[in-house]
């Protein structure tokens, strides 16, 4: 490893995941740079243009993986359509429907009260809120 360069072998060892060839490679894809929101065919796209061979299957189950790993966190916007967020932190966002544009804001931006108690037997995991805008 040179310079400041980030480990994804070591990274993915890390979060439990085998290191194959096509997981470090979307890995630095996903990772290299500022936080960012994909969908499977927008990563699948990116690895193409960067001469990645690789199938949108592929990219589908790598993400859910890393998902499920914790590396990143899934934002569900439509039944069936999905983001993948590289920012696991607490904080909400907002979808540009005319765009299809995901946008980031601070969770301390949004009070939530009178939540009802959680069905017995479970407890609350995480609160996430989609404010959706139009340009």
């Amino acid at each position: 490893m040179s310079g400041n360069r980030p480990d994804f072998t070591a990274s993915l060892r890390h979060a439990g995941l085998r290191p194959t060839r096509q997981r470090v490679a979307l890995a630095r894809v996903l990772f290299e740079g500022e936080h960012r929101h994909v969908t499977a065919e927008s990563l699948h796209a990116e690895a193409k243009a960067n001469r990645m061979p690789v199938s949108l299957a592929t990219v589908y189950n790598t993400l859910n993986q890393f998902r499920d790993a914790g590396l990143l966190r899934e934002v569900v916007v439509a039944p069936g359509r999905s983001y993948f967020d590289t920012n696991t932190g607490h904080h909400h966002h907002f979808f540009v429907e005319t765009d299809g544009e995901l946008l980031d804001f601070p969770s301390d931006e949004v009070t939530i009260a009178g939540l009802p108690a959680p069905p017995e037997g479970t407890r609350l995991s995480r609160i996430d809120v989609i404010v959706r805008v139009r340009r």
